[in-house]
């Protein structure tokens, strides 16, 4: 340890529907016992999964007052209001994906937070790290923390209990209700997906969490070229990467650094699997600058789809059915193709999933999982020496933006 004594805090979230924590109790516990000198509070909350005895149990301080702390730990935006100064803080702020939003106004309320809330930041003097950004140093940059795999297990659990809902069958417990994935899995063997053909875009952990339910429903994968090609008598499934659904406007072979640098050269060739496909579940990462994987005038080809999971749940993003975010409570609507206008579930039209917090209906074992990573992954090189993923998840420090995100200072100045 640097100092003698070390504290870091757990804040009280602000979102109303966010339960998860950055740390489970028995992993504070862990951690205390690990480092005598490290000091733990935890602002009290009641919509926690946990509850503030189990934390104090393990050795935590149950404060509001966490202005003492080195380093708070949030898990997703926070109350700006309640930023405190010269503070290090740790969560997904989503602000380093707004260069579509540079020099454009906006009324959008999520935008216009982002907007207030880097605008504190260097007001306050505060060290901003984005858990988003705190990577692998070589390679392909793969992120040490996420709960894209919880994501991916809950919205394709969601996505599947929507067909078993439109086919008037009596449709499963839902997954908060359970709060137990060994016990999903085991319901979800025992259903019929009767001849379900599920398209699954993406390769990163949000996918494999979705792929995880549909083998543990029974749900056969099959190749590109049977998904294509052949007919089942059975539920089965085709996975698909960008390589897969991305080509060249000009027909030369695709490569991951050209289409990373030059997507606007690329065009979605993904029509071609949903000509025959009934449900479309997307798990791959998209950005503004990507190609869109279809169209709204192309939506009357697809005869038939009839459900989109969308667990990526990028607003007019990717995917044209994506017109709102939906909640944990309410979570499906129906879009009529022709006007693209939400209708009522069950209706004619194209039936969508696109919760924006999915891994908060399994919130104990999510939030296990990301503590897991944070311990193992950011700590060492928070506390004790840095190998540079902090350096490059800073975004900001000291009043000013980091020379990677430099860019976000045209973000704030513009006005809405």
């Amino acid at each position: 340890m640097i100092k003698k004594y070390f504290t870091i805090s757990i804040i009280k979230e602000a979102r109303v529907d966010e339960n998860r924590s950055p740390f489970t109790p028995d992993q504070i516990q862990v951690l205390t016992d690990k480092f005598p000198n490290l000091h733990v509070f935890v602002q009290p909350s009641k919509k926690r999964c946990f509850k503030d005895e189990d934390y104090a149990k393990a050795g935590a301080k149950i404060k509001e007052d966490i202005s003492h702390s080195d380093i708070i730990f949030g898990v997703k935006e926070v109350e700006i209001s309640k930023l405190i100064e010269n503070k290090c803080y740790l969560f997904f702020s989503h602000t380093t994906k707004v260069r579509n939003y540079i020099n454009q106004a906006t009324q959008d309320k999520v935008i216009i937070y982002k907007k207030e809330l880097l605008r504190e930041i260097l007001k306050k003097n505060i060290t901003l790290i984005d858990y988003e950004n705190i990577r692998e140093v070589s390679g392909k940059g793969y992120r040490y923390l996420g709960f894209g795999r919880f994501a991916g297990i809950v919205g394709c659990y969601n996505t599947l209990n929507l067909y078993l809902k439109l086919q008037k069958e009596k449709s499963l417990p839902r997954a908060f209700e359970i709060n137990n994935y060994e016990k999903i899995k085991e319901l979800l063997s025992k259903q019929n997906f009767n001849k379900l053909k599920i398209l699954q875009t993406g390769r990163g952990n949000v996918a494999k969490g979705s792929m995880e339910v549909l083998k543990h429903a029974n749900i056969k994968q099959v190749s590109i070229n049977d998904y294509l090609n052949k007919k089942y008598n059975e539920a089965v499934f085709c996975n698909i990467s960008t390589r897969d659904y991305v080509e060249r406007n000009d027909g030369k072979d695709y490569s991951v650094q050209d289409f990373a640098s030059n997507p606007h050269e690329y065009k979605s060739k993904v029509k071609n699997y949903l000509f025959d496909t009934d449900m479309l579940i997307t798990g791959h990462y998209w950005e503004p600058k990507f190609p869109k994987l279809f169209y709204p005038n192309q939506i009357n080809e697809f005869k038939n789809l009839k459900i989109i999971g969308d667990i990526t749940c990028d607003i007019d993003g990717a995917v044209p059915t994506t017109i709102r975010s939906t909640s944990i409570a309410k979570p499906y609507y129906s879009i009529d193709i022709n006007s693209m206008k939400e209708i009522d579930l069950g209706k004619e039209g194209i039936a969508v999933m696109a919760v924006d917090n999915l891994p908060s209906e399994l919130p104990n074992e999510s939030s296990e999982e990301f503590g897991d990573s944070i311990i193992s992954e950011v700590l060492p090189y928070l506390i004790n020496k840095d190998d540079g993923r902090i350096n490059r998840a800073t975004t900001a420090s000291r009043g000013e933006f980091c020379p990677k995100y430099k860019y976000l200072e045209d973000f704030i100045k513009q006005k809405d």
